[in-house]
């Protein structure tokens, strides 16, 4: 297995476990590495960073952890580490910084339909108040304190990032995905997800704790990054494939 990609998994497996022990201690790390909306008081800009080594069970770990094995040690071999490592972070940050800009459009969205009043006991009295006080007449309360004071996590930003490019430089490689029976290829597969992740960030359903616009930021970093490499290549009279 390729350095960096080796190195991503063990340092994300280690950050699992170290929020495993301070649970049991009784703290959450997601409070201090978990991203956070950037009006939040627990915001902290290297959470831009942080958030993406944080897990929020084994399942998530597993399959995120699974995906940068499969694609991204073939990245890295195409790449080189210095190249896939600059990819991997800077679409996570990306994705998180999308994910900051959902958010805030989906608070004014809310903030139009409240009362004045209800927007001036948040920021005067402080966004916390609303983690303990839910007797508020407008319902719209409870939907800003969920999107205020609610952290982020996962690297899936970044692993979204790597399919995307996986189907980029094979577009045509056929992949074999459970629950299909039938090999499929890498292009379509990476649109499928994409268009998969659109339908859901929109539906925005209330039981839904994925940040579906998350991996679509990371993957619209990644198209951006890999295109001004392309046009970079091709400038200097070499191709990329």
């Amino acid at each position: 297995m390729p350095t960096v990609t080796k190195n991503l998994i063990i340092i994300n497996v280690l950050v699992y476990l170290g929020t495993l022990v301070a649970q049991s201690y009784g703290i959450d790390l997601a409070d201090y590495l978990g991203l956070h909306f950037f009006l939040a008081k627990d915001f902290n800009p290297a959470q831009l960073i942080t958030y993406m080594f944080m897990h929020g069970g084994f399942t998530h770990l597993f399959f995120n952890m699974f995906a940068v094995w499969m694609f991204g040690r073939i990245l890295e071999q195409v790449w080189g580490p210095k190249r896939f490592l600059f990819y991997y972070i800077l679409c996570g940050i990306g994705a998180g910084l999308i994910s900051i800009l959902v958010t805030y459009i989906r608070m004014n969205i809310l903030e139009a339909g409240m009362s004045p009043e209800a927007i001036a006991t948040v920021f005067q009295e402080g966004l916390g108040v609303l983690q303990t006080n839910h007797n508020y007449i407008e319902p719209h309360m409870a939907s800003l304190n969920l999107l205020l004071n609610t952290a982020t996590v996962g690297a899936s930003g970044a692993v979204y990032a790597i399919l995307l490019a996986f189907g980029m430089l094979f577009p045509n490689q056929s992949l074999f995905i459970f629950p299909l029976p039938f090999p499929i290829k890498a292009k379509y597969f990476v649109i499928g997800y994409a268009l998969l992740e659109l339908y859901s960030g929109f539906a925005n359903n209330p039981n839904d704790n994925v940040a579906h616009f998350a991996h679509l930021g990371g993957m619209i970093f990644g198209f951006i990054l890999i295109m001004y490499w392309r046009k970079k290549n091709n400038n200097h009279g070499t191709y990329y494939n």
